[in-house]
């Protein structure tokens, strides 16, 4: 699956931040692109973790598992207005 990143730099502390937007819960914050990216990963895992035990409490038959994400995101030049990054879960 792919998950699409919006990424906007904070103009107070100079960091970036990042939200899903498949999984708006999904906000995290770097340094620069690797860390973020990073973050982000940790970020999604624990939304989808989080899910899937939601999902578990309401029907306990079933059985939902999270997969480990790999997380690999595009490099495009840099651009002053919002960026979006695509994020692919595997």
């Amino acid at each position: 699956m792919e998950y699409t990143i919006r990424i906007q730099k904070d103009p107070k502390s100079g960091w970036l931040v990042g939200q899903c937007e498949q999984l708006p819960e999904a906000i995290t914050q770097g340094k620069d692109m690797e860390e973020l990216m990073f973050m982000m990963k940790d970020a999604i895992e624990l939304v989808l973790e989080c899910k899937r035990d939601e999902f578990r409490e309401l029907n306990p038959l079933n059985n939902i598992m999270v997969r480990k994400l790999r997380l690999g995101y595009e490099k495009k030049p840099a651009i002053k207005t919002l960026k979006r990054k695509r994020v692919c879960a595997v």
